[in-house]
């Protein structure tokens, strides 16, 4: 079964023309299929109050759909966390006369300048999604059919006769029915009972699959959201994060220690504190150091989104590599 995960950057309940809605929280998901190729919809339910549901909502996307009512902050916050998310590939819709030239200036040098402008044509999106989904899915086939996987985990909930259900996505690599999954940042593990996706039973999952995950061996307290479930030993975790920087340009002045930031990563959305701030000539490039209270779980190299919440109408301050 091919899955496609598409970020819906739009008014309120937008997808619901898009697809099956689904489970609901700070996020929503809607659900399409059409033989064996499924689209998953995730909307930011509770932004802009809640900048965590943006985040959560474009963290795990494979393509976004931004449809671009006005030219306000809201809009602007939406370019930028697109742009520290590295989310390239997606599509603009322009309602109320907007034109791409007025827009042009405001995504230029940012990876929506490659999103491709079309109408607003539903049945035409949901044809055009699906079929990137299978093109998609066949070409990480290729490539995720062996190698370890991981499972950021975005809900949890005991079923009767069934026990303890992770709901997540496949963030990397490939899981099995009945491998043993390191829960971190715990040093506690699971057995995988089964595996759902689009609640049709499947004995593997890879990168970019809806999942339900049935777990043997852990209780539900055991379990967050944000943990990650995992057989690859490359993927660690810890209460120090330290990499380069690149802060967005309409950021104003100089990170300083002490200031107190959000750092995001799949479904962490986690308050860090600045312990060191460094740089040479371009203060916007710095080397930074972060503690978090709760450790962050990342791969080899990871892309950290920060977050800056007390920050007015500008809220997102940049990327970090961890090096």
């Amino acid at each position: 079964m091919a899955n496609l995960t598409v970020a819906v950057l739009a008014p309120p309940d937008y997808a619901k023309d898009l697809g099956k809605k689904g489970t609901t929280s700070d996020i929503t998901f809607y659900n399409l299929k059409k033989g064996d190729a499924t689209v998953t919809f995730i909307e930011p339910t509770r932004y802009p109050e809640k900048l965590s549901s943006l985040f959560y909502t474009v963290s795990v996307a494979d393509r976004v759909v931004l449809v671009v009512n006005e030219i306000n902050a809201t809009f602007g916050e939406c370019v930028l966390m697109l742009q520290c998310a590295g989310k390239s590939n997606g599509f603009l819709i322009l309602r109320n006369y907007i034109s791409l030239d007025q827009i042009a200036p405001l995504i230029k040098g940012t990876v929506l300048e490659h999103y491709e402008v079309i109408e607003e044509d539903m049945v035409g999106l949901r044809e055009k999604l699906l079929d990137i989904s299978v093109k998609q899915t066949a070409h990480r086939k290729k490539h995720n059919t062996v190698g370890k996987g991981a499972v950021p985990v975005d809900a949890h909930f005991n079923v009767k006769g069934v026990g303890v259900v992770v709901l997540g996505f496949v963030a990397q690599g490939l899981i099995k029915k009945h491998d043993i999954l390191k829960i971190l940042p715990t040093e506690k593990t699971a057995q995988l009972r089964s595996i759902q996706k689009h609640d049709d039973d499947a004995e593997y999952a890879i990168s970019g699959d809806r999942v339900g995950l049935a777990l043997k061996n852990i209780e539900i307290e055991d379990l967050d959201r944000g943990f990650v479930l995992t057989n690859d030993p490359e993927i660690k975790y810890s209460n120090t994060i330290t990499g380069k920087a690149q802060l967005v340009k309409y950021w104003p002045t100089p990170l300083k220690a002490g200031m107190v930031i959000y750092a995001g990563h799949w479904m962490q959305f986690l308050p860090a504190r600045l312990e060191k701030v460094s740089f040479d000539n371009d203060w916007r490039m710095p080397e930074i150091t972060l503690s978090v209270e709760k450790a962050l779980v990342y791969p080899p190299h990871a892309r950290v989104v920060l977050h800056y919440l007390e920050g007015g109408k500008l809220r997102v301050v940049g990327s970090l590599v961890i090096s």
